[in-house]
């Protein structure tokens, strides 16, 4: 039926939103609760119109899936960037610098050797747990199930089954440092506690409400999307289990700026070119993601000073004639990573760069493991 005239017609809400729910599921939430819709009608024919919002809704659709297919494509482009830099890499790190793959946790300002790196790392870990309550002082906090997300050669999940006799898995997406960590955990005596795999954090293979512990260190500045990083370390934690993130990210935004200034953001996009990272975000990001899964004793700080003397000696390290024959053996993907170093300590010196640490528990009524 063709309707001719313009004057505005009186329909029922019950048979508008019928018609246009057919077409527009979202309209029925949006509208319908009106008691009445006032529409002008149109001299165009019902059918052809509803014909029109299909082929308009079947083109949203496809547009959607082509999104869907470009982002899950760079996704996985990244990850074969970050899973070959750590496979080409890893040996030289664990070479010079032991099986820690991580900042250090130093006095502000202070001037140490290598050696002193070494302990710094583990210094780390302690400050980390201090930071989260877990002291090892109180044995009734101590984790019996740990799940160490971005493990590297496993550095952080060793220590952390010796020190509380948990039983420790490690995920990681390089097949290298998978191998490498497995082989030392067997030579040190902890096969049966601890093991390695390769695994995608974004879709970790455990059940819900496994892991007393959710360890996290250095290892959120590679995922692509924070929200489902977060809600995967959310999902595996047991209820009241602990999750510690260590993590980079950008400064905080200030109260009237939208985005970073363009010089920060050119800065960052040169580093995640080198590193294999995706867009960087802010501690106050992490919270609020934090936040809206109804998580507990949120908490967080800045430990920038604390982490200050880490890349000078990193490149320090890289200058030795070990270092540098090393970097040239490993191949392009680490000979780029150290170039990028220098722009690691520009970032942290502008306050463009900071080094945060980001702590919750899971409430203890979480049965669901959500």
């Amino acid at each position: 039926m063709v309707v001719t005239t313009s004057t505005p017609t009186r329909f029922s809400s019950s048979l508008l939103c019928y018609c246009y729910s057919r077409t527009f599921p979202h309209f029925q939430k949006n509208i319908c609760n009106n008691a009445d819709v006032t529409a002008t009608t149109s001299t165009v024919p019902f059918s052809s119109r509803r014909r029109r919002s299909r082929r308009l809704l079947l083109s949203m659709a496809v547009k959607t899936r082509e999104q869907d297919m470009v982002l899950e494509e760079e996704k996985k482009k990244l990850q074969i960037g970050i899973a070959e830099f750590y496979d080409e890499s890893s040996g030289i790190w664990e070479n010079i610098w032991g099986d820690h793959m991580h900042h250090g946790f130093y006095d502000p300002d202070s001037t140490v050797s290598v050696s002193d790196h070494r302990a710094a790392q583990i210094r780390m870990i302690e400050q980390s747990l201090n930071f989260a309550s877990l002291s090892q002082e109180d044995p009734t906090k101590w984790p019996k199930s740990v799940v160490d997300v971005g493990c590297g050669i496993g550095g952080s999940s060793r220590y952390l089954a010796k020190k509380f006799g948990a039983s420790c898995v490690g995920i990681t997406l390089s097949p290298v440092q998978a191998e490498r960590a497995n082989a030392l955990a067997a030579s040190q005596g902890l096969a049966d506690k601890v093991s390695f795999q390769v695994a995608d954090a974004l879709e970790q293979p455990f059940s819900d409400g496994q892991f007393d512990l959710v360890w996290s260190m250095e290892s959120g500045e590679h995922m692509p999307n924070k929200a489902k990083f977060v809600g995967e370390l959310a999902r595996v934690a047991a209820p009241g289990g602990t999750i510690i993130i260590v993590t980079w990210c950008h400064r905080d935004l200030g109260p009237d700026e939208k985005s970073l200034q363009p010089w920060e953001e050119n800065l960052l996009k040169k580093i995640c070119d080198s590193f294999y990272l995706p867009e960087w975000c802010s501690t106050a990001e992490y919270v609020k993601l934090l936040e809206t899964m109804s998580l507990q004793d949120i908490k967080s700080a800045d430990w920038s000073p604390f982490v200050a003397p880490f890349w000078p000696a990193v490149i320090r390290s890289a200058l030795t004639w070990k270092g540098f024959t090393s970097i040239l053996r490993s191949g392009l993907k680490t000979i780029k990573g150290a170039l990028a170093m220098p722009l690691m300590i520009e970032g942290f010196r502008k306050g463009v760069i900071k080094f945060a640490i980001i702590t919750c528990r899971k409430p203890e009524n979480d049965e669901k493991g959500e």
